[in-house]
């Protein structure tokens, strides 16, 4: 039997916008890029609902996130650690 190369997850740096939810926090990741034809740096925003086991995380941590299986509906992200 062979063994499987697992993947490189992708890692998403964040900030806690809500943690509500029972072991689930919503992280917005923001990203900056320059616009295609105007070269301006424009921001855009995304929100990703993680998984957050021992509940720890709080409104304004910036935490970074990791894909991982999905653990429900909408949950595809684990928190990995917790920066501030």
């Amino acid at each position: 039997m062979e063994k499987k190369k697992s993947k490189k997850k992708k890692r998403l740096e964040g900030i806690v916008i809500s943690d509500r939810m029972q072991k689930t926090v919503v992280v917005k990741v923001e990203r900056r890029a320059p616009h295609p034809l105007y070269k301006k740096i424009v921001a855009s925003h995304k929100k990703y609902k993680a998984h957050d086991e021992k509940n720890e995380c709080k409104v304004g941590d910036r935490v970074i996130i990791e894909e991982c299986r999905p653990i429900s509906k909408t949950k595809r992200w684990r928190v990995v650690k917790k920066i501030q």
